[in-house]
């Protein structure tokens, strides 16, 4: 990502594929002093994802990419001209509670964290909202990274927030299913302050493109293992 600028406030990214049975109620959701730069990625969907988007007040995006990552990274390079102080990463399933976002953005803005994360593990989560091998995959990658790492995280959530200089430092460059853990496992090796915090969790909206099937979570599990060993065995 370019450096760019001076920093403004906040900004929030939503990756968002065929997700118009939630996307009106993510940005709706969002409190009001985080509302003022709202990205939605459109990552190619077939259905209305982009029009209530903006008809809901969010810049919409295209990425016709497929990829989670490659989402993310089109929202950065649109915030690189005028790059924000603080980059919200959140879903686009109205699984995660978008009014939680300022306990997320708290640490960094009161000087405590470069990184936050939002812990689905820590915080409530309701029946179903978390499938048993989504659970037994995200165990499994924490358990990797504190081997590996020498931290512990409890979860690879995509609820986030993070400095835009501790982001540019990242240079993430995965784009799809290992683009959060990538950012992890980079902010240990970069000894980045990271905090967990807990979130509540509910059952998405609408069709899982990912951890509703086990195809999908097989996949995502395998690319989210090879990031975490890829970077151990990295040099800075």
């Amino acid at each position: 990502m370019p450096t760019a600028g001076p920093h403004h406030g906040i900004a929030v990214i939503i990756p968002a594929l065929n997700e118009e049975a939630a996307i009106g109620s993510v940005i709706a959701d969002i409190p009001e002093p985080f509302r003022g730069r709202v990205i939605v990625v459109d990552n190619g969907s077939s259905d209305n994802t982009a029009h209530i988007a903006e008809r809901a007040g969010a810049i919409v995006l295209q990425e016709p990419e497929r990829g989670y990552g490659a989402a993310c990274l089109r929202g950065l390079a649109q915030l690189a001209a005028e790059p924000p102080r603080i980059v919200v990463f959140l879903d686009a399933d109205y699984s995660d509670d978008p009014t939680q976002m300022t306990s997320l953005v708290e640490p960094i803005q009161s000087g405590h964290a470069d990184l936050v994360l939002g812990s689905r593990i820590l915080g409530q989560h309701e029946p179903g909202a978390l499938t048993p091998h989504a659970r037994f995959g995200n165990a499994l990658a924490s358990l990797l990274i504190r081997a590996l790492y020498k931290v512990h995280y409890t979860d690879l959530g995509p609820f986030r927030a993070i400095t835009w200089p501790a982001l540019e430092g990242l240079h993430l460059q995965d784009r799809d299913f290992g683009w959060t853990v990538e950012m992890q496992v980079k902010a240990a090796k970069a000894h980045l302050r990271v905090i967990e915090v807990p979130v509540p969790y509910r059952p998405r909206k609408g069709r899982s493109k990912i951890s509703g099937t086990l195809a999908g979570s097989f996949k995502a599990g395998k690319k989210i293992l090879w990031v975490v060993f890829r970077e151990a065995f990295r040099s800075s």
